[in-house]
């Protein structure tokens, strides 16, 4: 594709994009605050975003009526309709949900599996359930594209899952998977790590330039890190396994895996069994285990913490991040007694490291790892809203008709 950004074509392009960023990060916003936040001038912004309301990315509401110091702005949000189905494989199910580029989530599904799926069956089930929604839920919407988000190492140039050591794949090519059975443009990625960019733009993290973030998940432990503002994911894109590393376990009473690394001995299989479950999704889990009043339960959540912390402290001792964020089991365990969690990081940590550390259990919730997918799916149309123009038109004639 030839470089049109010193061009007048590549500087509108550009400033589409940014006037459709701000609104998606924002969720909603005055056209008067994207003036403000773009630098340009009124009707340049009324201009573009009239185009965006037009390509079908873009919905104008009346202003709140509250507020009545000057002139009325008309507010800017995205167009719900305008969607990317987002999945997460792992090794007890897939969950799905269809994400929109408001942030809304219309529709959402996990299907259980006793089995380990393969790539294929993952790639089937997605465009399955995809073709379902078409038909029903989805029917009026733009799908622009498709977000997984895989338990395991994803090269970041093509897609292809190195290895998800719990799901048993290696050298899957997931991408080209998902292309060929759904149809739509497919970005593949660590979930931890788009966990990680989720809870930095819209949850735990938002408005914090340095944070590490740790997922726990059926498949184990991962992690994601967000420097100056910016996703860390090394030189392929593998960066974040805090679920590799080996803490030190201070009691050897403590210690559950011979030469085990983290994942090994924090685990949510451990709290499965501790509370009687052979499988269970997050909200279930979490009910069970603060519903328990067994001594063993209590006893394997404190084991767990304190070795928890340990890592916590090794990361925050490395990398000085403002916020550590939890997410999946490993908020259950934070939650379950916070004050200690937070007490046992800090006397490990280097004191002036830990001066203004805050650790936050993931607001998104079970939802994390589904944005963050669908953020990646998102990614083109938000560099280039223009480049789906004709898809845009095609579901627009669709939809009046």
């Amino acid at each position: 594709m030839a470089d049109r950004s010193g061009t007048v074509e590549g500087v509108r392009r550009a400033n589409l994009a940014r006037v459709l960023q701000f609104a998606h990060f924002e969720r909603a916003l005055s056209r008067s605050r994207l003036t403000a936040l773009t630098g340009l001038n009124r009707s340049t912004v009324a201009d573009l975003v009239a185009e965006l309301t037009s390509l079908g990315l873009t919905v104008e509401r009346a202003p709140d009526p509250s507020r009545r110091v000057g002139r009325p702005s008309p507010v800017v949000a995205p167009d719900p309709r305008v969607i990317a189905i987002a999945a997460n494989p792992e090794v007890d199910a897939l969950t799905m949900a269809a994400v929109g580029l408001d942030g809304g989530i219309p529709a959402r599904r996990r299907i259980d599996v006793d089995h380990l799926m393969s790539p294929e069956e993952a790639a089937r089930l997605i465009a399955e359930v995809t073709d379902e929604w078409r038909g029903t839920t989805l029917r009026d919407a733009r799908i622009v594209a498709a977000g997984v988000a895989v338990p395991g190492l994803v090269r970041a140039a093509d897609g292809l899952v190195r290895i998800a050591p719990h799901l048993d794949w290696r050298d899957a090519p997931v991408r080209t998977l998902v292309e060929e059975a759904t149809g739509l443009p497919t970005a593949v990625g660590n979930d931890a790590s788009l966990g990680a960019i989720a809870e930095h733009l819209f949850g735990a993290g938002r408005g914090i330039d340095d944070l590490v973030y740790l997922n726990g998940g059926a498949s184990g432990i991962g992690g994601g890190l967000i420097v100056h503002g910016i996703p860390v994911g090394g030189t392929a894109g593998y960066a974040g396994e805090f679920g590799q590393n080996r803490p030190g376990i201070l009691s050897p009473a403590d210690r559950r895996a011979a030469d085990g690394v983290l994942e090994d001995e924090v685990s949510r299989a451990r709290l499965l069994a501790a509370v009687g479950l052979s499988a269970a999704d997050e909200p279930t889990l979490a009910a069970a285990i603060f519903a328990s009043e067994a001594s063993d339960v209590a006893a394997e959540l404190s084991r767990q913490r304190r070795i928890l912390a340990t890592a916590l402290a090794n990361a925050v001792n490395v990398l000085n991040p403002a916020v550590v964020v939890l997410g999946g089991f490993l908020a259950t365990i934070a939650e379950s007694d916070p004050a200690a969690l937070d007490e046992s990081v800090r006397a490990q940590c280097m004191p002036a490291s830990a001066e203004d550390l805050e650790i936050r259990t993931a607001v998104l919730a079970e939802d994390r790892l589904l944005i963050g997918a669908a953020e990646a799916a998102f990614g083109d149309l938000l560099r280039d809203p223009m480049a789906g123009d004709a898809a845009g038109g095609q579901v627009r004639a669709a939809t009046a008709s």
